[in-house]
């Protein structure tokens, strides 16, 4: 439990200990801290070291303030208050992009709950490391293929990596 404090850990429990036989040395995850961003940073997932989805505040601010509207606005303070508001106004699972802390809370979440559980939870960032998950069969996976097109495009992606990996067609 010590070392899964660390990052270091905790990307050694999700690439190694959980990732599915069929993704290992293809998915890789990274954790970058950005100093005097309270303690704010970016969760980036690669899939054949190919960056495929950022998780931070920065990536969240900017998808919502191009929604709004599109121009920079003059104080940076409404920068982050587009977000806020995007995220107040809509639920996490008909969204595309996600903050650090929504990152941080989906694996918490994924870690603590049954891998069927996570599989069929709200949260698409749970149900992205549940389908990446070592102990979701083949069998289960069939049944997922129906699914992938009431995923958000993001996340169907994921589902597709992983019925790829399989040779689930």
């Amino acid at each position: 439990m010590g070392a899964e404090k660390s990052w270091s850990g905790m990307r050694k429990y999700l690439e190694e200990d959980m990732l599915a036989d069929s993704l290992k040395n293809r998915v890789r995850y990274s954790c970058t801290k950005y100093p005097g961003m309270d303690g704010g940073g970016l969760f980036r997932i690669y899939v054949d070291k190919k960056p495929v989805k950022d998780f931070s505040m920065e990536t969240a601010a900017k998808y919502a303030y191009n929604l709004y509207n599109g121009e920079r606005p003059a104080d940076m303070h409404c920068y982050w208050q587009y977000w806020q508001d995007e995220a107040d106004d809509t639920p996490i699972n008909e969204r595309g992009e996600f903050d650090d802390a929504e990152f941080s809370s989906a694996l918490y979440c994924y870690r603590n709950s049954d891998i069927f559980d996570s599989l069929y939870d709200d949260d698409p960032i749970v149900r992205m490391f549940a389908v990446l998950d070592r102990r979701v069969g083949k069998r289960t996976l069939r049944s997922l293929k129906d699914e992938i097109s009431e995923q958000p495009e993001w996340l169907a992606f994921f589902y597709k990596l992983r019925l790829e990996a399989e040779n689930i067609h």
